[in-house]
């Protein structure tokens, strides 16, 4: 039954998203509109923003699973072509959040994927988790200001071409680095 409750939250969550800023959404109408009491949203989540974050977490994850070796291209395409088709969802969370915080969701959401893509290619190679961290930074400064241009870009970006240019910068980037 608590899985069927997340799900209908995430679900309305959702749909609200399509329909308004985020910063108009609020919890009073959101267990309205799922035919659920506050306590139970409540249960689930802290507040509109843990909503929030494990809405993230739920995208990321659908894209780059845990534990699976990252082929970033593929799915940074995958991504992006996600967001283009659901401009409005986009443009709710990044109109509706401070910059502050849409910096952090961002940060915080691409700190492992790009540990991860690091180890996987500084295998067999004698790098200290402090060189993996540095390198993995770099590359999140540069990937987080790639996508960032495309959302002020309104999305209107090659996103084939332009990642596959990113891609092979990174590759070869990543081939010096480790």
């Amino acid at each position: 039954m608590a899985l069927y409750t997340k799900k209908l939250i995430m679900t309305t969550f959702q749909e609200m998203l399509t329909e308004s800023p985020f910063d108009k959404i609020t919890v009073a109408a959101l267990v309205k509109r799922a035919g659920i009491s506050p306590n139970t949203f409540y249960y689930h989540y802290q507040d509109i923003y843990g909503l929030l974050d494990a809405w993230f977490q739920e995208q990321v994850e659908a894209f780059v699973p845990k534990g699976e070796t990252i082929e970033w291209v593929s799915a940074t395409k995958a991504i992006l072509h996600h967001c283009k088709d659901h401009p409005k969802i986009i443009y709710h969370i990044f109109d509706g959040l401070s910059r502050d915080r849409l910096e952090r969701y961002i940060f915080s959401l691409t700190d492992d994927p790009f540990s991860r893509i690091v180890r996987q290619a500084a295998q067999g190679r004698p790098l200290s988790e402090e060189q993996c961290s540095r390198i993995a930074s770099f590359c999140r400064y540069a990937y987080i200001g790639f996508v960032m241009q495309f959302f002020w870009n309104r999305m209107e970006n090659d996103i084939d071409g332009s990642v596959d240019r990113l891609g092979a910068l990174f590759d070869q980037f990543l081939a010096i680095a480790v």
